[in-house]
């Protein structure tokens, strides 16, 4: 009898383009095999132990002859290549029709309308790295008080502010204003607030962001989980990409070994349901940043982490590690890059050594927990429990 299940998001790491990534402009993508590739190597001998080297296809880190856990990979069946896409999926839900996306900056009307009941003018309106946009316009920002907007090739609208010139109160709220606005035929995924601090020249983006996402669109293993009274319990920006929805506790964190500390923390607890971590710094310090050698260290740091979490699993536990899409930081640009993803199980009830395979998509994890839990009310997943345990 499993109690609960632990799902590990490291963000972005992708192993490998899906068949349909040229569709996406993604072509020869492999977050892992490339950053392996560039880096010469990399050391993740707790996840090859695990079995993320005997992963069908996977290059860059080694097989092993006998590994402790069961391995496989998924396929993507939801049109995306984000955050919010990955993770509903892997939660039970497919989003047929892409969010919308504002290359070009938003529509006039749109702005126009956010600055009137922010009662101030904005600059940029264009999409933009997040760390050179404020560099271009952090100056001119402190000098007016206005704020910086801007997106990216994923369904997002940022506003950047320094925490000394707009209080975060006020930064969050013209979040909310942003999110009531962007619905409709102009919603986006996500409203984002991205404070920032220090000088011209050496700004730096705080720990203070905020997600302001939309609803899921039906329901998850989440809802179901929190409707049958057990616990879903959300680390890092987890809460955020579900609205809060089907979430029953929540502790933000501030960077990757907060997100293993407070998931060590919830391990102690035995409570029966999920625990769901986001380790979002894989994405949005290296593979937006296009830094591999960043990437490989703190992948390198987290895997030095992995044994402290398989040591807190009790023996009715099971831990997966996953990811929710890909981001290669040897790939032109900074979007996101359309990949499988791993999964790795754990625990001591699971199974040693067995190859789920590739999966037909990301629901399988919400249908294998859901089949574990024996609950029902999902509408797509197959479930690989008989497999593991």
């Amino acid at each position: 009898m499993i109690n609960r299940v632990t799902i590990v998001v490291l963000d972005s790491l992708g192993i490998g383009a899906l068949p349909d990534s040229p569709e996406y402009g993604d072509y020869n993508v492999d977050t892992l095999g490339n950053i392996s590739k560039v880096c010469q190597g990399i050391h993740l001998p707790n996840l090859i132990r695990l079995g993320l080297g005997n992963i069908e296809g996977i290059k860059g880190v080694e097989s092993i002859q006998e590994p402790i856990g069961c391995f496989g990979k998924a396929n993507e069946v939801s049109k995306g290549k984000d955050t919010i896409t990955g993770h509903w999926e892997m939660t039970g839900l497919y989003i047929t029709e892409p969010f919308q996306t504002y290359p070009d900056g938003f529509p006039l009307e749109i702005i126009r309308c956010f600055e009137e009941k922010i009662g101030k003018k904005s600059l940029g309106n264009k999409a933009a790295s997040g760390t050179e946009i404020i560099e271009a316009l952090g100056q001119e920002h402190i000098e007016t008080g206005c704020p910086i907007v801007y997106t990216s090739a994923d369904s997002v609208f940022q506003i950047a502010a320094h925490e000394e010139i707009v209080s975060l109160d006020e930064l969050y709220k013209m979040c909310e204003i942003a999110r009531n606005l962007l619905v409709g035929e102009h919603q986006v995924a996500r409203v984002i607030a991205r404070p920032f601090a220090g000088q011209p020249g050496s700004f730096e983006r705080t720990a203070n962001r905020r997600d302001y996402s939309i609803s899921p669109n039906g329901t998850t293993i989440l809802d179901i989980l929190a409707n049958h009274n057990m616990e879903v319990y959300a680390i890092g920006k987890i809460e955020d990409i579900f609205n809060g929805q089907g979430i029953t506790k929540a502790i933000h964190t501030k960077d990757n070994m907060e997100g293993v500390d407070e998931t060590i923390k919830a391990l102690r607890e035995n409570r029966k349901g999920i625990i769901f971590t986001n380790l979002v710094d894989f994405d949005a310090k290296y593979g937006h940043r296009r830094n591999p050698q960043g990437y490989k260290i703190a992948l390198e740091e987290f895997d030095k982490r992995v044994p402290e979490l398989i040591e807190g699993l009790h023996e009715d536990d099971i831990i997966i590690f996953t990811a929710d899409h890909g981001n290669d930081p040897t790939y032109s640009g900074t979007d996101h890059t359309r990949e499988y993803i791993p999964i790795v199980i754990y625990g001591q009830a699971v199974k040693k050594s067995i190859n789920i395979g590739t999966r037909d998509s990301f629901a399988d994890i919400a249908a294998t927990i859901a089949d574990i839990f024996q609950v029902k009310g999902l509408q797509y997943g197959i479930s690989f429990k008989d497999l593991i345990l």
